[in-house]
Formats: C-alpha cells, structure tokens, sequence
C-alpha cells in the first residue's frame, strides 16, 4: 500500500513541476504570432480551393461531359 501511495505521490509531484515550469515560461507566443499563422492558413486553403475549384470547372468537368456524350451517342 505504501508503495502505490509514493507512486501517487511522485506523480502528483511530476505534474507540479511541470505546471510550474510551464506556468513561469516567459518564451511563449503571443496572441498575434497564432493569429497571424491561422490567417496564413485560411488564405492558402482559400487560393487551394479556388485553384481546385478552377481546375475541375474549365478542365475536368467539360472533358468528362464530352465523354458521357460521346459513351452515350447511340446514332453516329
């Protein structure tokens, strides 16, 4: 019994030493470093999507009509 008792109280320990170093930190980012790297991301998924967007609707979807077409022209 001792010993699972040391055991939880070495982790209640580890826990604390690390809530401490984490809390006295001065190293950490700031609100506007996330901000900025969540803006980043939006634009680059934004132009990803368009570009995808473009892709499929100049290229691959007229490309695919005229195959349907073509898969389906029973007369000639």
């Amino acid at each position: 019994m001792k010993k699972i008792l040391k055991k939880i109280e070495n982790k209640g320990q580890s826990v604390r030493n690390k809530i401490q170093d984490v809390m006295q930190d001065r190293a950490g980012e700031n609100y506007v470093d996330v901000g900025v790297k969540i803006l980043i991301a939006v634009v680059i998924g934004a132009l990803l999507l368009a570009g995808l967007y473009a892709l499929f609707g100049d290229v691959v979807m007229p490309t695919l009509e005229q195959r349907i077409t073509e898969m389906f022209n029973y007369a000639g």
